[in-house]
């Protein structure tokens, strides 16, 4: 289970995207709080990181990683658009978490097979697995 610093720059980094377009749609905030639920974060402590920024801490296992690059992909999709800016955007968090750019590229070409452009856990794990070998 992530530290609590962790859950925050987790949270963080997901408003962060969210934001790209200037705005955050009802169905991009609920889907975060769900996430803020699911990490145990308070709903007063979330709503504040909307206007405070926090340290960013990249997880530290590869598990964590990928993760949270899933959830930044289900972000992306949950109001069922995305412009060049957000897949630009989430390409370059991938990196900077130190994922491969294939297997990102992989995923976001993937994505658009899948109902919702959900990619199911099984298979982003299999993409990234296969070009860790």
């Amino acid at each position: 289970m992530p530290t609590n610093k962790e859950k925050l720059s987790i949270l963080s980094e997901m408003i962060s995207f969210a934001k790209v377009n200037n705005e955050i749609k009802e169905s991009e905030y609920d889907f975060l709080f769900s996430v803020a639920q699911q990490l145990n974060v308070a709903k007063k402590t979330f709503d504040k990181l909307f206007i405070t920024n926090v340290e960013h801490v990249i997880p530290k296992s590869q598990s964590d990683r990928l993760l949270q690059f899933h959830r930044l992909v289900l972000l992306m999709n949950v109001d069922d658009k995305q412009d060049d800016e957000e897949v630009s955007k989430i390409y370059d968090i991938g990196l900077k978490m130190g994922l491969p750019p294939g297997a990102i590229q992989q995923v976001l070409t993937i994505m658009h097979k899948y109902p919702n452009k959900v990619v199911p856990p099984e298979i982003l794990i299999a993409i990234f697995k296969s070009h860790y070998n």
